[in-house]
């Protein structure tokens, strides 16, 4: 028995050893040569903090700064375990709704942010992004025509002209991937950030 465990324990040392710690090793230790901001997460910092990451969404909530797409992440509610409540932009359960087409829930969820960007905006048809929530419920893009519409909002909160905060915008707008794959977006993270730079709030 043992002439048969002994060949068998030496492999599943060697193996382990290779694919458990020289393998990540060397590929770790590669990205960071070949690509360390990807490899550390691609993170965005300010004032030498980290603020974020540009692959990953954020909650912006104030007047002054452009939103990101609804988010249907969830966490666990802290009042029951068994049940889970809307936390958006939770990198810790990133997931859509898993809501058809039918549901009533997501129909009038939908509605009502239809109806609050009309209300706010005056805008007719909303783009889609601005009511629908991304598979991963962090996507940090949005289109240009949803921050558009909320060009006067943040002039407002701001009180800078709005065409100030319409060159902002311009400058940030990424085109698609060579520029035929996917359609122009805008990293909401990033287009704050500038806008704080050069608008900072408050300022006229």
């Amino acid at each position: 028995m043992i002439t048969h465990l002994r060949p068998a324990l030496v492999i599943l040392g060697i193996l382990t050893l290779l694919t458990g710690v020289i393998y990540p090793l060397a590929i770790t230790g590669l990205a960071q040569i070949a690509m360390p901001y990807a490899a550390n997460g691609s993170l965005v910092r300010t004032g030498g903090v980290a603020v974020g990451s540009v692959l990953i969404g954020q909650q912006f909530s104030t007047e002054r700064y452009f939103h990101g797409r609804p988010s249907a992440t969830s966490a666990p509610d802290p009042k029951d375990q068994t049940k889970t409540v809307d936390a958006p932009y939770n990198a810790g359960n990133s997931a859509g709704s898993n809501l058809g087409p039918l549901s009533k829930k997501l129909i009038e969820r939908v509605q009502a942010d239809s109806d609050a960007l009309r209300k706010s905006t005056g805008a007719v048809i909303a783009p889609a992004d601005a009511v629908t929530a991304s598979a991963s419920g962090l996507d940090p893009h949005i289109s240009p025509a949803f921050a558009a519409l909320q060009i006067s909002r943040i002039a407002a909160a701001r009180g800078v002209p709005e065409a100030r905060v319409g060159q902002v915008l311009q400058s940030h707008i990424e085109p698609p991937l060579l520029g035929i794959f996917g359609e122009p977006r805008v990293n909401v993270l990033a287009l704050n950030l500038a806008l704080d730079s050069l608008v900072p709030p408050g300022s006229g």
